[in-house]
């Protein structure tokens, strides 16, 4: 049970970002995932994830990398290792029950099966608050996601200039639909969106800082 006394539930926020501030970084190496989802629907989902610090090379890749190729250059050297069972999200909140497995197991889990979602974790600590911005690679490139998550509700949130818009509560963009869709496949239609309604920013989580 976290401090806060909500168990397993995970509370974020998430945007849209145009651009990955570089800048900002603290550490310059970022985590490579692996994430496979063997179960995803009405908003459940069960995930299994693979983790370790991205290799030079694979750190600067080009973002049509595979899958296949990621497991096959990290195999035997994933630092941390998941299963999780997720609840559908509702403001900012969501059932999350995580155990860590085996590295064995979980690699040949992934290999064998599941949707799959790839994406190096870049870290930030901005304020009182810590980021990890998510560059996904793949059939889900150029996409970049930013998540502000806390052990209590994320609300009176400074939103730091690299957010576009927010995406929390667009189902589009949680993992488990980005394996099944990609967002290759409908960039388009949500850039034409964007640029017809503007930005947007949930007003039901306190007020909003702006970072700009």
């Amino acid at each position: 049970m976290s401090e806060a006394g909500y168990g397993d539930f995970e509370f974020e926020r998430k945007f849209f970002v145009r651009t990955l501030p570089t800048d900002l970084w603290d550490e310059p190496t970022p985590d490579v995932i692996v994430q496979s989802y063997f179960l995803a629907s009405e908003g459940y989902a069960l995930r299994v994830r693979l983790q370790a610090p991205a290799p030079a090379p694979l750190a600067r890749a080009d973002t049509a990398t595979d899958a296949a190729t990621i497991l096959n250059e990290l195999t035997g050297q994933w630092e941390l290792c998941t299963l999780t069972a997720k609840g559908p999200a509702a403001g900012g909140t969501r059932y999350e029950a995580e155990r860590e497995l085996d590295p064995i197991v979980a690699e040949e889990m992934v290999r064998r099966g599941g949707a799959k979602v790839i994406k190096l974790r870049h870290a930030v600590w901005l304020g009182e608050d810590g980021w990890v911005l998510d560059q996904f690679l793949g059939t889900n490139a150029p996409l970049v996601i930013a998540e502000c998550e806390r052990e209590s509700p994320v609300t009176d949130l400074t939103i730091p200039a690299f957010c576009t818009t927010e995406i929390s509560d667009d189902d589009r963009f949680a993992n488990e639909q980005l394996a099944a869709r990609p967002y290759s496949a409908w960039a388009r239609h949500f850039k034409s969106e964007l640029s017809t309604r503007g930005p947007r920013y949930l007003q039901a989580f306190g007020s909003n800082t702006s970072g700009h």
